[in-house]
């Protein structure tokens, strides 16, 4: 069978009354039991009154747009990818979080410690569990204050810079160094900025470096100064690079579920490949990125994600925010394309709004 083209022209506007309602019917039934939706099926649940005939004719001329598809020989249909879609777009009614739900999630997420990695793998789990999907969440850029830092001589006009925060992380940067470097320097430069930079950020500390720089020009020596301005200007770069969240981790819970859906050995294979993308976290977080660009939820049925793993899933994230409103990360989950769109839309954004009002106020 070949599959019908993608419905790119197929709008919920140019569809008539019936067959609006005998494709929202078909999708709707398909999400909730995974199977196809035949004529009779369909006969039995439409508010008007049409044969069975009259019902084929409508889902053979939505197969004909693409948004439909015959799995078996069968008279039944199943949405497509791009009629999923387009009921996303045009036709999903959704819902909102119960009292219940939302009372579960925030004490689950709320009762956690304020460590940042618990408190995010915390409201993971929590969606995870309740959506039954996986759960993942990319995790804001961190920035503790500093207190160490350190120059490490590698030869050949490079150097090792690290930087020891406060919470206990260690970040490694290389650097170039100026020519002539001495062993001297590199201690003085260490010196200096240890004392400048200990309890601040890098960013806190900038302006007060440099100005630092030049009342003490004289002591600190030509070489140390190059030095110094030398790390500035690579952990301006990095910082820069730093706004790609490939360089993020990546938490993610619940992957069990998504073997719930599997019932062929191809699944089961996309669904290995999944779990090692997951692994690697590029792909998928390049992915997320793309909820920095989005005006709240991001969904991506299936191939639309343009990665093999996700091409039988859908992947539905928020973004949550900082205090200034800026997007510091994303949290979501990673289901089957027959996903309860109408419960987990809601459920993934008032996670992200959770997640953001407890980092804001951890941090505040």
């Amino acid at each position: 069978m070949t599959r019908p083209l993608i419905a790119s022209a197929a709008r919920i506007g140019d569809f008539d009354e019936r067959s609006r309602e005998i494709f929202r019917r078909i999708v709707e039934t398909y999400l909730a039991t995974g199977e196809p939706v035949g004529s009779r099926v369909l006969s039995r649940q439409l508010p008007m009154q049409l044969s069975p005939a009259s019902i084929r004719n409508v889902m053979a001329d939505l197969e004909a747009l693409g948004v439909l598809s015959s799995p078996h020989a069968s008279a039944g249909r199943v949405p497509t990818q791009a009629g999923l879609r387009l009921f996303v777009d045009g036709l999903l009614e959704v819902g909102d979080v119960s009292q219940e739900e939302r009372a579960g999630l925030l004490a689950q997420v709320a009762g956690s410690e304020r460590n940042l990695e618990t408190l995010l793998g915390q409201a993971t789990a929590a969606l995870s569990g309740l959506s039954q999907c996986a759960g993942l969440v990319v995790a804001p850029k961190r920035n503790a204050a500093l207190k160490h830092i350190e120059f490490v001589n590698l030869g050949s006009d490079e150097a090792l810079t690290v930087l020891v925060h406060e919470d206990g992380s260690v970040e490694n940067r290389m650097m170039k160094t100026p020519p002539g470097m001495t062993p001297s320097a590199l201690a003085a430069a260490t010196n200096f900025l240890s004392s400048m930079m200990r309890g601040r950020t890098l960013e806190q500390a900038r302006t007060e470096i440099e100005r630092e720089m030049e009342t003490h020009r004289a002591e600190l020596g030509e070489l140390t100064q190059a030095l110094i301005e030398a790390g500035l200007a690579t952990w301006a770069t990095s910082e820069k690079s730093d706004e790609s969240w490939a360089s993020r981790s990546l938490i993610v819970r619940g992957q069990s579920n998504l073997l719930e859906d599997v019932d062929a050995l191809k699944d089961l294979e996309r669904i290995r490949q999944l779990f090692d993308d997951l692994e690697n976290k590029r792909d998928v977080m390049q992915l997320l990125e793309l909820t920095k660009d989005a005006e709240g939820i991001r969904i991506f049925i299936g191939a639309e994600s343009k990665l093999a793993s996700l091409s039988g899933s859908s992947l539905v994230a928020a973004p949550y925010y900082d205090a200034s409103r800026k997007i510091i990360g994303a949290i979501g989950v990673i289901g089957p394309t027959r996903l309860n769109y109408a419960r987990i839309i809601p459920m993934v954004d008032y996670t992200a709004k959770i997640v953001g009002e407890l980092l804001r106020h951890a941090h505040g």
